[in-house]
């Protein structure tokens, strides 16, 4: 819809004209932001004209170890184009979390990691798949200089952040043993194509670390950790512990408890078992899309920031 309120939407170039006014607000595709109306909104800062690349390799510069350094402007349809390297058994990952958003591959093209992330939505999906592979928020602040935390821990409520006024989500960081990681995935909703009413994830790290990551029928991420895979009984006394189960038109907390809790048994039983010798890439789920995921994300000519795009 049009937000007939904006006067102005900037373009920086640089860092230090990232620089927010009263009733500004950052842009990075819109898909939210031109949603619904915006009450008070007077300005937007356009994220995408900084020209960041949208995934690359790096290194933590805390733990030391490689990453894989995901814009936070970087499209969904960006991250669906990355290839699997050698061992990157978590690659599906990607594609069942982006289905879960049940968006077309239009909206693809222009939605941002970064903005479905710091939306902070309980059935924002990339905060599904950024916490399942322990990833780091990495948040530009206005001092000019950053902070580091967990994705689990970003978000911490409903359209609750831990941004500061004035700070911007630079990049999300997945330590590359993640993507190594065995996987599991489980999602129900209401409807057929209804937004997420639980959405639950489990991680066997190389290590044998086992975590769970609870989103969608949680106010905000949930993760439980396990030195290894855990008994039933373990598992149920954590799942017991939750207490932020959510309530909207899209399921009640007692459904979301219920089927959270027997995905999470689903799960330990399935990575409980050996893995097996299958691909590197194993063969992906079918969605609600019928097109392969290479024709929903197919390369399309630059567009610039319109309203349908993400936040």
């Amino acid at each position: 819809m049009d937000l007939t309120t904006v006067r102005e939407i900037r373009t920086p170039s640089r860092r230090d004209e990232i620089v927010f006014a009263p009733g500004e607000r950052p842009l990075g595709g819109g898909t939210w932001l031109f949603s619904e109306r915006q009450p008070g909104l007077t300005g937007l800062v356009d994220l995408t004209s900084l020209g960041w690349t949208p995934v690359e390799r790096g290194v933590d510069v805390d733990g030391g170890g490689d990453v894989l350094r995901v814009a936070a402007t970087c499209t969904i349809a960006e991250l669906l184009r990355l290839p699997a390297d050698d061992g990157w058994v978590a690659h599906p990952l990607v594609d069942q979390c982006a289905n879960s958003l049940l968006a077309s591959f239009k909206i693809w093209n222009v939605a941002t990691v970064g903005g479905n992330v710091a939306l902070g939505l309980p059935a924002g999906a990339m905060t599904s798949l950024m916490a399942t592979l322990d990833a780091t928020a990495v948040v530009w602040t206005t001092d000019g200089g950053e902070r580091r935390q967990p994705v689990s821990a970003f978000v911490t409520g409903v359209v609750q952040t831990t941004l500061e006024p004035g700070e911007v989500l630079r990049a999300l960081e997945v330590p590359l043993g993640s993507l190594r990681s065995r996987t599991g995935f489980r999602r129900i909703s209401l409807s057929p194509l209804g937004r997420s009413g639980a959405l639950v994830t489990a991680r066997l790290g190389l290590d044998g670390e086992f975590v769970v990551t609870i989103t969608a029928g949680t106010t905000r991420p949930v993760q439980l950790r396990f030195d290894e895979v855990p008994g039933e009984r373990a598992l149920a006394d954590a799942l017991g512990r939750i207490d932020c189960w959510y309530s909207d038109p899209h399921g009640d907390p007692d459904w979301r408890r219920a089927m959270s809790a027997r995905f999470a048994d689903e799960l330990r039983v399935e990575l409980g078992r050996p893995a097996t010798d299958a691909p590197a890439r194993p063969v992906r789920e079918s969605t609600h899309d019928p097109r392969s995921a290479a024709a929903r994300a197919r390369r399309t000519p630059p567009t610039t920031t319109t309203p349908g795009g993400a936040r």
